[in-house]
């Protein structure tokens, strides 16, 4: 049997397995004994989902590592447990990045910052403002190797680009959350960095308004990769209040330095007509699309209630004000409004409320990524499937996890 190293926290029994052997070991384990397994990286994101009750938890912290980077073929493959920051100053060096721009969801949960890692950004589905240009995390995955529920070690997918083999499978088990499988190796796709960047800032837009800038500036042949509202005060909690308390509507252009300038003049001059125009330039644009990412204006250190919308971009603004009509919230866009980061000022989460309106103006979904562990235990974290999707997630899980010892209720 491989070896383990274990440690008691708060009579939780931490396992950290070395290898895939050792991790199906665990989960052997955890099957014979009935005992629920709490599966985790480096615990970042251990406020996600409902709370767990569980007697033991693996780690996969001590498996961590790139083993196969090949810079020319873009391609990278790391286990499961390397931190994103590794990966992210490694790619850097070569001119390169993972371009689905990974979230950090530490800070919003109080903790610091870079501790996520591969396994736990590619088990949520993680992705940052690029999104809307370049897709999800799961997009971006080429294969992995992943232990079951049933303690067998299984790969799909493959190293190249082209290899679609197994490829749904890769894909289907991001955003699983470790509720079918233990990720111990995935390998991804990267692309190179882009030349410069640029941001377009319009300021004292009201949240309607710059719905319509951001679907313009979408719309138009500019090109642009990332799209955000912040309202008036919510724009001094980014770059460290540099911006001022004047909402800022921001458009970020990529590529090659004469394109960036071309493009951004074009847009700049159909925009100007809207409202005042600023710009941040490179490092200071780049600071600013990591503070949108990793929703800062929220990250006050403070369990008050933090969802997380996704809904149709022309309509994230409705939403918005309806819940202003009823409720002390604040509020601010990505994807071009169809992203809400939505925090409620009073502390209690008002589920109902939060999907009704969802709901009521195109639907999506509401997910709720901050809140106590009274409250996460208490509602429905995930938006509830409708029946057939339900039916199908409960036989994918009967089909990887039989016995459900996974991240039990996780999801629930």
């Amino acid at each position: 049997m491989a070896a383990w190293q274990t440690a008691d926290e708060q009579n939780l029994t931490i396992m950290t397995p070395d290898s895939p052997e050792a991790v199906r070991d665990v989960v052997a384990a955890a099957i014979a004994d009935e005992a629920p397994l709490a599966v985790e990286g480096t615990g970042s994101k251990r406020g996600l989902g409902r709370p767990m009750y569980a007697s033991r938890a693996v780690s996969l912290a001590a498996m961590s590592g790139v083993t196969l980077y090949e810079p020319e073929e873009l391609v990278l493959s790391a286990k499961a447990g390397t931190p994103i920051a590794d990966i992210e100053r490694l790619l850097d060096g070569n001119g390169q990045r993972l371009e689905f721009e990974p979230m950090d969801y530490g800070p919003l949960h109080g903790l610091a910052p870079g501790q996520g890692t591969l396994g736990g950004v590619v088990a949520c589905n993680l992705s940052g403002p690029r999104r809307i240009k370049h897709g999800a995390a799961r997009d971006h995955v080429l294969g992995v190797q992943a232990v079951s529920g049933r303690a067998e070690i299984f790969k799909s997918g493959g190293r190249v680009v082209k290899n679609v083999t197994g490829y749904d499978l890769a894909k289907g088990l991001a955003g699983s959350y470790g509720t079918l499988a233990i990720l111990t190796e995935i390998t991804v796709k990267v692309m190179p960095k882009t030349e410069t960047e640029t941001t377009l800032l319009l300021r004292g837009l009201l949240d309607d308004a710059a719905a319509g800038a951001m679907a313009a500036a979408m719309g138009s042949s500019a090109e642009v990769s990332g799209a955000a509202h912040l309202p008036h005060l919510v724009a001094t909690r980014v770059l460290g209040g540099a911006l001022g308390s004047d909402a800022a509507t921001a458009l970020r252009l990529e590529g090659f330095g004469p394109s960036v300038e071309a493009r951004a003049a074009y847009l700049g001059q159909a925009l100007t007509r809207v409202a005042p125009l600023e710009r941040l330039e490179a490092g200071q644009s780049r600071a600013f699309w990591r503070d949108v990412r990793d929703a800062v204006p929220f990250a006050d250190g403070t369990d008050k209630p933090v969802w997380r919308l996704s809904v149709t971009p022309t309509r994230g603004h409705e939403i918005v004000m309806a819940l202003r009509m009823q409720a002390a919230i604040d509020a601010f866009y990505d994807w071009q409004g169809g992203l809400i980061w939505l925090r409620m000022e009073v502390g209690e989460p008002e589920a109902d409320l939060v999907r009704t309106a969802v709901a009521h103006f195109g639907g999506g979904h509401a997910t709720l990524v901050r809140a106590s562990d009274a409250a996460r235990a208490a509602i429905p974290v995930f938006q509830p499937q409708a029946g057939p999707l339900a039916a199908l997630t409960g036989r994918l899980k009967d089909q990887f996890d039989p016995k459900g010892v996974l991240n039990p209720g996780r999801l629930g």
